[in-house]
């Protein structure tokens, strides 16, 4: 739904009918703020969902203030809401990691999410992370991503992997498949303009091998993948979703 960030404060009852309307089943919320998914609480959200023919396996929160001082309020009301609308995955959508310090940054961050991961269980969800491409920097022989895939229990961590994200940073999803199978149930399937590699471009019109990528969907242990177009929108931003979402579906699945 990131996606659709100028249109939903707007209308979000219209801009869920378009996204049924374009073929979509799922969505990944964000925003949650002041108890609220755009002015509706988690049960009308659900409701609204639910009348669209659509679920959300999968939302976005963070995890700042436990990060800073181990307050778990916020997250504790995220997860709460993420638990009431249907929700799977509690999915952090980034972290901020005191890159300063290396290794060992990552490596508190990781922890930070071990914990967290034993709030959302008990709420009966999952934890996720999802990635930028701060992560894949080198720290000597390893990135940031490998510290945080290496020190998280995989019971208890699941990464959502930003294909962009990924490709943006030089490296390649098979890679991670293959060196970490099984940990990255979601993905977020973002293309990439050929052009101007900084902007995105509707699925299948850019330079990303998703052919490629879904061929290996078992081995990530994909099971939920979430379209998502942050700029460079052609016409708009709803008929970018349902150029992207045709293509997946007479291409990719």
């Amino acid at each position: 739904l990131y996606t659709l960030r100028d249109e939903l404060p707007k209308n979000v009852q219209g801009v869920m009918e378009k996204v049924a309307e374009a073929g979509y089943k799922e969505v990944e919320t964000y925003g949650f703020a002041d108890g609220k998914f755009w002015g509706l609480t988690p049960k009308e959200f659900k409701a609204l969902l639910k009348a669209n023919g659509l679920k959300a396996p999968s939302g976005h929160y963070l995890m700042d203030a436990f990060s800073k001082n181990g307050n778990t309020d916020k997250l504790k009301a995220d997860i709460e809401a993420a638990a009431i609308i249907g929700g799977k995955y509690f999915t952090i959508a980034g972290a901020h990691v005191d890159t300063k310090k290396g290794i060992d940054g990552f490596k508190k961050t990781a922890s930070d999410f071990n914990k967290v991961a034993e709030l959302a269980k008990n709420a009966g969800l999952k934890f996720a992370y999802h990635n930028h491409d701060f992560e894949f920097k080198k720290l000597g022989d390893i990135t940031g991503y490998d510290v945080f895939l290496t020190e998280t229990d995989k019971n208890l961590v699941n990464f959502e992997l930003d294909l962009y994200w990924v490709a943006r940073s030089g490296n390649d999803p098979l890679t991670l498949f293959k060196k970490y199978p099984g940990r990255f149930p979601m993905w977020h399937v973002k293309d990439m303009n050929k052009a101007k590699p900084e902007q995105n471009t509707e699925v299948g019109k850019g330079s990303i091998d998703f052919k490629a990528i879904f061929a290996e969907k078992k081995l990530s242990g994909m099971k939920h993948f979430f379209v998502e177009h942050e700029n460079n929108y052609n016409p708009n931003p709803i008929g970018s979703i349902k150029t992207s979402c045709d293509y997946i579906k007479a291409n990719l699945i």
